[in-house]
């Protein structure tokens, strides 16, 4: 039997997630930009940017000053993605809200992602953990390749149960699923979340799905069941993974949105201003939308 919530907590991960694999350069102002209309939908929670060394993820060279120059609405987290103790300190130091520590289900993407195996790096994280509880910043776990990983293909769900026991015991208040190439399915996401919350609560969760083929909110649907009630997505489906290839775009936050409004789950998304900053962000890259409610609400079709 189903256990949707009632409310679902949406984290954006556009700014950060959706940006970092781009080709072309993007200002530090058309991010600010991007973010305010975000806020302005009703988001409560942007990822802001990444403090990952530019050689490899150069979008995020400019994380400190998108930080430093925005405009801080109340009770909105602006989020930073930290991979290490120096990246922990260049967030603390604009002010981050929160940060996120990352790790994968599969040893052959750790190594290829981070340069190290899934336990050194989770004992990498450690420092960061410890410096964030010391200044009072909570930390957000993720664990990618959690369907599948493009190096070893089926991730078992024991592993992914076994890297996000561990992120939450080493401090994570929460834990994000990532389906980093989008190869999930309704039944491997079930046989997946119905691994994990055999052993760990429902609220500790989060799912992060990519839309590779064309899954992702089927396979949301399939944790909104489940009771989970924090997803990941990405304005205007922007988004993929540098290190896997042929992974395309986060599910689009326009057509989550317009999802949990036709199931009655509430989320304070404007879906009319979401599409304009899906438009908005979109036009500065000079590409349309991936987001099909985007698309379908400027259309107008006369075929039967």
């Amino acid at each position: 039997m189903a256990n949707y919530p009632t409310k679902v907590r949406i984290v954006e991960v556009g700014p950060r997630d959706g940006l970092q694999n781009e080709k072309q350069s993007i200002g530090t102002a058309v991010k600010i930009e991007l973010i305010d209309r975000l806020v302005n939908a009703g988001m409560s929670y942007i990822e802001a940017g990444s403090f990952v060394n530019p050689k490899w993820i150069p979008q995020m060279a400019g994380s400190e000053a998108v930080f430093a120059e925005l405009t801080r609405k109340p009770n909105v987290t602006y989020a930073a993605l930290t991979p290490n103790l120096q990246g922990y300190e260049r967030a603390a130091s604009v002010n981050a809200s929160e940060v996120a520590i990352f790790a994968a289900a599969s040893e052959s993407f750790s190594q290829k992602n981070i340069n190290c195996s899934i336990e050194e790096s989770v004992n990498r994280f450690m420092p960061v953990i410890e410096a964030a509880k010391k200044d009072q910043i909570p930390v957000r776990g993720y664990v990618s390749c959690v369907a599948g990983c493009p190096y070893e293909g089926e991730i078992a769900p024991e592993k992914v149960r076994g890297v996000t026991q561990r992120l939450l015991e080493a401090g994570c208040y929460e834990v994000s699923l990532g389906d980093t190439i989008g190869t999930g399915t309704v039944g491997s996401i079930d046989k997946l979340l119905t691994t994990l919350i055999k052993e760990i609560p429902v609220e500790k969760l989060a799912v992060h799905f990519h839309d590779t083929y064309g899954q992702a909110l089927a396979n949301i649907h399939v944790a909104l069941q489940k009771g989970i009630a924090v997803i990941d997505s990405s304005v205007a489906g922007l988004g993929g993974c540098p290190y896997a290839k042929g992974a395309s775009g986060n599910v689009a936050t326009e057509d989550l949105v317009y999802m949990l409004n036709g199931m009655g789950i509430e989320h304070g998304i404007d879906l009319d201003r979401l599409i304009e900053a899906g438009n908005y962000i979109s036009q500065q890259l000079g590409r349309t939308s991936q987001s099909k409610v985007a698309n379908a609400q400027q259309s107008v079709c006369f075929s039967i």
